[in-house]
């Protein structure tokens, strides 16, 4: 759901979440209405901010923005998702011939994308699902772990690099104002891994203090935190949340290789971060 695309004709397209009709993110009453008739909405301390309702669409390459009419953006959505299913019903009936096996779509996409920037977008993937149960298309909705039971002979190849991050090496996540906390998340990383090792199918206290070090090590890696610290915006809370899930993380591996785990310690971080509450920690075995 790339937002511009160019082919080899120069000619540039529009992606789905940039239509005209779909509702501009950018624009809140937080920010355009009268002052003092906010006021009373927004931060206690004056300051502006999103209130979530936003009265504009994107219209255009323009300052001025017509207001948003939802019939007219649903009708963008449904248009939208009838061009995907028939862009993958061509693109399988194109690729089939040249394969011995059915060949496997992977559409993957940042789940912020739905809802929050583009907001008609869990409309898009409503009229998508449905065109696929109703309509006569080629293919069916599979998770790929669930193709990999079925048809487990294949080709390993590893994916080429996308302009995704800039620069076309993830600059926004590497670069030299955040990569010093790489080398840290890989430490846990490793850390992880010995941990599952050593206590495989562990029981009770054991067993949350590590399924909390499993939480601890992927909210840690969570990529916001680094492309927060690109932008420069908010960057000491997003340095402060690494060191605290690292720093958390570091604690409990140390009380679990000591074999002395702190109940209370434990406890509070669990309550702070309940994040993925059935995580299992064998997955790094």
């Amino acid at each position: 759901m790339i937002l511009k695309v160019q082919d080899k004709f120069g000619v540039l397209y529009h992606g789905y979440p940039g239509d005209y009709n779909y509702r501009e993110f950018y624009r809140d009453i937080g920010y355009d209405a009268d002052y003092d008739y906010i006021k009373p909405y927004i931060a206690k301390n004056g300051a502006r901010v999103n209130t979530g309702i936003k009265y504009y669409r994107i219209t255009g390459k323009t300052e001025f923005k017509d207001y948003y009419n939802i019939q007219w953006a649903k009708d963008s959505a449904e248009k939208q998702a009838g061009h995907f299913l028939d862009s993958r019903v061509n693109q399988i009936n194109e690729l089939e011939k040249f394969m011995d096996t059915p060949p496997i779509i992977v559409c993957p996409y940042d789940a912020e994308l739905y809802g929050h920037w583009w907001y008609e977008g869990p409309y898009w993937l409503y009229i998508l699902f449905k065109k696929i149960y109703y309509d006569n298309c080629n293919f069916k909705l599979i998770t790929p772990s669930e193709y990999i039971d079925k048809f487990p002979c294949m080709q390993v190849s590893s994916p080429c690099r996308s302009s995704w991050g800039a620069n076309g090496y993830s600059e926004v996540w590497l670069n030299p104002t955040n990569d010093y906390v790489h080398k840290h998340l890989h430490v846990a990383g490793d850390r992880m891994v010995e941990l599952a090792h050593l206590f495989p199918n562990a029981k009770g206290l054991k067993n949350k203090a590590l399924n909390q070090c499993a939480r601890e090590l992927l909210l840690a890696q969570s990529s916001d935190w680094l492309f927060i610290i690109t932008n420069g915006t908010m960057v000491d809370y997003a340095k402060k949340r690494i060191k605290d899930h690292i720093g958390r993380f570091t604690a409990l591996y140390e009380q679990l290789k000591n074999n002395k785990i702190d109940e209370v310690f434990l406890k509070d971080i669990a309550k702070k971060d309940k994040i993925f509450p059935d995580i299992d920690y064998m997955i790094y075995y």
